[in-house]
């Protein structure tokens, strides 16, 4: 029989209530903060990879750039999104007080994408002959196709990092994740160096040196997840467990990824779009940037939603479902503020901006008119990603994913194309299409929070945790 779930507090003073909210929101931002910090230091490694390679040409670096991409959307994007998966499993465990199956869970997540990344493997070993089935310039498909070789090791690296991050992360222990991403991204800049230059390998060690500081971020937590007193109860060591129900840690896992790769695809797809529009060079430079602006706002968002998924799911674990619902009200206005916040940032520095890519008037001022777009993108984009790290608090991944796929590609993609082809709106048109597609998103993401019965996530949480405990977990 699984444990009752506790009674909300009724009756409760203001001066309680507001001593709840002020408790939750001092937790929240313990684990945002350093999860946000640790999301920016990780996304570093690529791009002080793809700097070190700029230096040595322009062949070199349109290549690299077109690998980073595709390396993504084929991916990196796919391993993450299955990582986390954890998010609900570990997470809710460990409010349920079944330690042990946190090591269970982190070690069945290595075994799948390790098998998932030697599946990718074999399709990046071709993607110089992708890339020219696609029209690509044959030098760039060869370039891109090399590099992209070298970074099969940071492939299987990244999948191990991912399933470590999450595995402490709903352990609400997220200060050794934010040291270790900064440790490594310090190093990287040496790693590069070292092997692009002193050893005299160019691109090729630019690729190999995501492998090697992924390896190294990956080996210090696996080190402190060992030798931690934090960790004694959750870490037991190897297990035969892992091997056990492999189905249905897949059934978490498929849409988890769906959910990540569905939005991110969505976005590639525009640069993609702006090759096709009037002066081809301005859009994709102009769009490039802008998703690259995107990006860097969106590691805030995406800590608070790591935040909001980890104190929702250690709730439902404890069966304490008010608990989980004050959780959603104080992270929704939390991402309202930053994403307002960083919105009226990107207005304010509107004119500015361009100068830090390039010193041509023409895109300065281009991106001087997307601002207030990307400006209008990040707020919502805020709200969207704290509701999707709700959903899959909730073990909801399944409904996550229709949502993107019917927010992006019924109403998102259809709509830039009819701004930017049909209206001749150009990349702003393109831009403006995505944000109908990220606001459809947040508003059915909304739709399902509120009308979310909390009690019967709780019992859901339990009956997962349980179903996944051995007999004598059973019996205790």
């Amino acid at each position: 029989m699984l444990p009752a779930i506790e009674e909300p507090l009724v009756g409760g003073s203001s001066s309680t209530e507001e001593s709840l909210v002020v408790t939750e929101v001092k937790k929240q931002l313990y684990l945002a903060g350093p999860l946000i910090a640790g999301c920016l230091l990780q996304n570093v490694v690529q791009m002080i990879s793809v700097m070190f390679v700029g230096h040595l040409g322009e062949l070199a670096l349109s290549s690299a750039s077109i690998a980073t991409s595709f390396a993504g959307v084929t991916g990196f994007s796919l391993l993450s999104g299955m990582a986390s998966s954890l998010d609900t499993l570990c997470g809710q465990a460990f409010g349920a007080k079944r330690y042990h199956l946190l090591g269970i869970y982190k070690q069945r997540a290595i075994l799948v994408l390790t098998l998932v990344s030697v599946v990718v493997a074999v399709l990046w070993a071709y993607t110089g002959q992708i890339l020219l089935l696609f029209g690509q310039d044959p030098e760039i498909a060869m370039g891109a196709g090399s590099y992209i070789r070298w970074m099969i090791p940071a492939l299987f690296a990244y999948g191990l990092l991912q399933c470590h991050v999450r595995f402490l992360q709903t352990q609400n222990i997220v200060l050794p994740v934010m040291a270790s991403a900064g440790v490594t991204a310090l190093s990287h800049v040496l790693v590069c160096w070292l092997l692009v230059y002193r050893l005299g390998l160019g691109n090729k060690g630019a690729a190999l040196a995501n492998g090697i500081s992924y390896l190294a971020n990956v080996s210090i937590l696996a080190l402190y997840i060992r030798v931690s007193p934090s960790c004694r109860s959750t870490w037991t060591g190897l297990s035969k467990e892992a091997f056990r129900d492999i189905l249905s840690f897949m059934k978490l896992a498929v849409p988890s990824a769906l959910m990540v790769c569905l939005e991110w695809w969505s976005f590639e797809l525009l640069v993609l779009l702006s090759g096709l529009l009037h002066n081809p060079k301005l859009e994709a430079s102009v769009l490039s940037i802008c998703l690259n602006t995107s990006s860097l706002a969106f590691m805030i968002s995406l800590g608070l939603g790591a935040a909001i998924s980890t104190r929702v799911s250690n709730e439902l674990g404890a069966g304490r479902p008010e608990a989980a619902r004050l959780a959603t009200r104080v992270i929704m206005v939390l991402g309202l503020t930053a994403g307002l916040s960083l919105g009226l940032i990107m207005i304010s520095v509107r004119n500015l901006w361009g100068y830090a890519y390039s010193n041509e008037k023409e895109v300065v001022e281009y991106i001087a008119r997307m601002m207030p777009l990307l400006s209008v993108s990040i707020i919502f984009d805020n709200l969207q990603c704290v509701l999707s790290g709700i959903v899959r608090g909730c073990g909801l991944q399944k409904v996550g994913a229709c949502i993107n796929l019917s927010a992006y590609y019924l109403v998102g993609i259809p709509a830039a194309l009819c701004f930017a082809f049909v209206y001749h709106l150009g990349g702003m048109g393109l831009w403006f299409g995505i944000i109908c597609g990220i606001v459809v998103q947040m508003l059915l993401l909304l739709g399902i929070t509120m009308r979310t019965n909390w009690d019967k996530e709780a019992l859901k949480a339990k009956g997962r945790v349980f179903s996944s405990s051995g007999p004598l977990d059973m019996t205790t």
